[in-house]
């Protein structure tokens, strides 16, 4: 009998291969018929049926075991600056569901935009850039594909070229991303001149067989700092609630998860990697440095979130507060822990918060669609015109701050588990003390949706656009299936964490 032909390794990138596709094929449209009355709708369609297929194709390879240990292990490509493998693949069903989110959202929300073949390339082109950071095993390719998902970043935050706050916020973020990757170049190049090598794991064999210097410790962290901007973690966090507030809100939802994923993503790959503890201890213990950073970037984000009046900077400042808690991932790789569980636990709840983040953004993009103010007073009776969009926000908002609605119970239990495990109280502390503040600015928003009375005229609901209705329900649905089918997702990433440490 006959066997199916074996696919080449390269067919491993087909994810982003379909991304990067799909965004030229977004360019050929609007070259075709730039001005036709189907090019919208096309556009969206084409946008969809990309992230799907991307979608698709990666739960396949996640379901076959690709890269992963009892498929013969990861998939190293391009003389090893590349890698596939059950990382790599969980950091793309992420950002894909993104992605798919954004995209049908987006159709609504721009009904008006004069630039939308260029927003949705760019949305895809930095959805292939975060796929591409998942799969990096270089410092050099890391570094560009951390470019190629900022630049478009940029241009997206200020697409809104008629608003001032939107050109304003793009022009902060673009500023503070180019100090941050000059910081990251620069601490690469440190690297580079203590190890001799930009392949991960060829620097940890190099560190481990020389000795080290200070420059490597500086290096280090010139690399932590390039990458807490991009995970909006402290002390590069302040772009964050202007770029999110000034933003499109399906815009700020991308940001806000996939970015944010990828960037912990590539985190974890370069800080198991390519600086294990056992080879850099002599010049830096980076886990202290993350346990400080986590704490900080909790705490500073929640307390900045509980003094909001703005939902949409409140959200902003919440995502802050939720990297701290991604951070655990990290801080807790401690030489006693679990280092598969610890890990895995962080990349578990970047799944989970995808959604109820995602999720949550889009209804701010649907409020604004109807032309109702962004505090918390103009959601006021706002469950009386849109109970179903209303309800799913409530799931959002408790989901968030941990309560049994959805799976940010589930994810943030796991990341208090690895905290123990890991023997750093404080971690576990900061996080059930910033979980239990952060209910009472996620409750405000409930509360004025469905107790308060309108302070002024009544809200009035404009119409109940489809596919913003259709983003937020899914997310909803989502975010609630993944408290009883949290399982699946935990083992799966506890397993994808595990190569790592083999």
């Amino acid at each position: 009998m006959s066997t199916a032909p074996a696919l080449p390794p390269i067919a491993a990138l087909a994810p982003p291969v379909i991304l990067a596709l799909t965004a030229m094929f977004l360019l050929l449209v609007d070259s075709v018929d730039p001005d036709g009355d189907a090019s919208s709708l096309l556009l969206a369609v084409t946008s969809t049926v990309g992230s799907l297929l991307a979608l698709g194709v990666t739960g396949w390879f996640l379901l076959a075991g690709t890269g992963q240990p009892r498929t013969g292990g990861a998939i190293t490509l391009l003389g090893d600056a590349l890698v596939v493998d059950g990382m790599s693949l969980f950091l793309t069903a992420i950002v894909a569901s993104v992605v798919l989110l954004v995209v049908l959202a987006s159709y609504d929300y721009l009904a008006d935009h004069p630039y939308q073949a260029e927003y949705y390339t760019m949305v895809v082109l930095a959805a292939t850039g975060m796929t591409l950071m998942a799969s990096a095993n270089s410092f050099a390719t890391a570094f560009i594909a951390m470019e190629l998902s900022s630049l478009p970043s940029y241009a997206l935050v200020a697409s809104l070229k008629q608003n001032r706050g939107s050109v304003e916020a793009g022009l902060k973020y673009f500023l503070i991303g180019a100090l941050s990757s000059a910081i990251l170049l620069y601490g690469i190049s440190l690297v580079y001149a203590a190890s001799g090598a930009l392949v991960f794991a060829d620097v940890a064999a190099a560190l481990a067989d020389t000795p080290l210097t200070g420059v490597l410790g500086i290096g280090v962290l010139m690399v932590v700092g390039g990458l807490a901007f991009k995970t909006a973690s402290v002390p590069f966090h302040f772009w964050a609630p202007e770029a999110y507030e000034g933003a499109p809100a399906p815009i700020s939802a991308f940001l806000s998860s996939a970015s944010k994923a990828a960037g912990f993503v590539l985190a974890f790959r370069i800080f198991t990697v390519a600086f294990p503890q056992s080879a850099v201890a002599g010049v830096i213990d980076w886990a202290v440095a993350f346990q400080i950073l986590a704490i900080l970037t909790m705490t500073i984000g929640t307390f900045a979130a509980a003094t909001q009046e703005n939902v949409k900077r409140m959200l902003a400042y919440s995502s802050i507060g939720h990297a701290g808690y991604v951070l655990i991932g990290l801080a807790a790789l401690t030489g006693d822990a679990n280092q598969s569980f610890v890990l895995g636990a962080g990349m578990a709840h970047l799944f989970v918060y995808g959604f109820m983040n995602t999720g949550a953004f889009l209804f701010v993009g649907l409020v604004e669609y109807w032309g109702v103010g962004r505090t918390f007073e103009d959601y006021n009776g706002l469950a009386k015109q849109a109970p179903l969009a209303c309800a799913a926000m409530t799931i959002f908002m408790f989901s968030l701050a941990g309560l049994p609605f959805g799976g940010g119970f589930l994810s943030k239990f796991y990341l208090l588990m690895a905290a123990v495990n890991g023997g750093v109280a404080l971690l576990a502390v900061a996080l059930i003390v910033n979980s239990a503040l952060s209910l009472y600015f996620y409750s405000r928003v409930v509360k004025a949706m469905w107790i308060d009375e309108p302070t002024g005229e009544p809200v009035e609901v404009d119409g109940y656009p489809t596919g913003i209705y259709v983003a937020i329900v899914v997310a909803a649905v989502v975010t609630v299936l993944l408290l009883p089918g949290f399982g699946p997702v935990v083992e799966t990433a506890n397993t994808a964490a595990s190569v790592l440490f083999a």
